[in-house]
C-alpha cells in the first residue's frame, strides 16, 4: 500500500515577498537595544478618542518626530558603486500588516510617508484602508504580488539595486524604518530582522501596570547602541509627553451615523500645503509640522 504523499508550492504571492525580504535582511549586521516603557497614561485618552488610534499609530509617530529631530535615524548604508551613508529628510514608516491573500494569511507591507506630520487620526484612516480594502486596490500589495512572479534573479537583482544604489529611491520605496509587533496577539518579537536601518517592535501591554517592552533593531554600520539606547528614552518621553497631548486635545471626526469608509492615505504629506502644523515632542525645540507584521485591531 503507498503512502500518502504531500504537495509542492510555489513560494510566490506574500511568501515570495518575505523570502527575499530576508535574503537581504540576512546581510545586516543588526543588533536589538530594548527599554520598559509605561504607557498607562495613554490607556484611557486612547480608549477615549473617537477614532481610537491604534497604538502601532502611537508608537509611529512617537518614533518619527524622535527622527525628525536626530537625522543618523534617517540613513542608511548603500554599498555600490561605494560605501556610504544617505540621508533622507522627513521619516517613512514601512509597517507590517497582516492581510488573507487566497485564503491564507500573509504579511504585506504598508508605508506611511512622514508620520511626524500627520495626525493621529490620519495615521488611523491610512491603517484602516490598508487593512480593509481590496488587495488588488492598494498599490504596495498590487506590486507585491506582481513582483514576486517574477523571476527570482531578476527579483533579487532590482531589489539589490534599490537598495543599495539610490537612497532617495529606497527610502522612498521601501522606508527609513520598520515597524511590527505581535502584541495584541499577547507575544513579543525576540528579534526581528529587516534591511532597513531601524525596526522599531514592542510586545503585549500590561492591562494593570500599563508597561511594556520596546525594542530598537538597528544597523551597526550606521548607528551604535548608546545612541539608540537614548533615542527609546525620547521615545517613551514623546509618547507621554506630545502624543498623550494630541489624543487630549484632539478627540478626532464626529462619530458618522454609517460605519466609516476606508480613505486612501495622503501619499506625499512631506510637501508643503498638505499637513497642519503641530507641536515637537521636545520642550526644547522649536515646532515642527505633524501629519500594522501589526496584529493591531484597527
Amino acid at each position: 500500500m503507498h503512502e500518502p504523499k504531500g504537495r509542492y508550492l510555489s513560494p510566490t504571492g506574500p511568501r515570495g515577498f518575505i523570502n527575499d525580504l530576508v535574503h537581504f535582511a540576512h546581510k545586516v549586521p543588526s543588533a536589538p537595544v530594548s527599554r520598559t516603557f509605561n504607557v498607562s497614561a495613554l490607556r484611557d485618552p486612547r480608549i477615549r478618542h473617537l477614532s481610537r488610534p491604534s497604538w502601532s499609530c502611537l508608537f509611529m509617530k512617537a518614533y518619527a518626530l524622535v527622527g525628525s529631530e536626530h537625522a543618523p535615524l534617517r540613513r542608511s548604508y548603500l554599498e555600490f558603486p561605494w560605501p556610504r551613508i544617505y540621508e533622507h529628510p522627513y521619516m517613512n514608516c514601512a509597517l507590517a500588516i497582516e492581510r488573507t491573500y487566497q485564503g491564507e494569511e500573509g504579511v504585506f507591507v504598508g508605508l506611511f510617508r512622514a508620520p511626524e506630520q500627520q495626525s493621529l487620526v490620519q495615521l488611523q484612516a491610512a491603517l484602516r484602508w490598508y487593512k480593509h480594502e481590496p488587495l488588488e486596490k492598494v498599490g504596495f500589495y498590487r506590486q507585491a504580488l506582481r513582483f514576486s512572479k517574477v523571476p527570482r534573479p531578476v527579483r533579487r537583482f532590482l531589489w539589490w539595486s534599490t537598495l543599495n544604489i539610490s537612497g532617495f529611491k529606497r527610502c522612498k520605496r521601501f522606508g527609513t524604518f520598520g515597524l511590527s509587533s505581535y502584541g495584541a496577539l499577547g507575544a513579543e518579537q525576540i528579534h526581528p530582522i529587516s534591511p532597513l536601518t531601524t525596526t522599531l517592535t514592542f510586545g503585549p501591554i500590561d492591562p494593570v501596570a500599563g508597561r511594556v517592552m520596546v525594542k530598537l533593531i538597528y544597523d551597526h554600520r550606521v548607528l551604535d547602541g548608546a545612541f539608540v539606547a537614548r533615542r527609546l528614552r525620547e521615545i517613551e518621553e514623546v509618547l507621554n509627553g506630545a502624543i498623550l497631548d494630541e489624543l487630549l486635545k484632539d478627540p478626532g471626526p464626529a462619530p458618522a451615523q454609517e460605519p466609516p469608509r476606508n480613505v486612501e492615505p495622503l501619499l506625499k504629506p512631506h510637501l508643503p500645503g498638505l499637513a497642519p502644523p503641530q507641536v515637537s515632542g521636545f520642550a526644547d525645540q522649536p515646532a515642527v509640522n505633524q501629519r500594522s507584521g501589526s496584529a493591531e485591531p484597527a
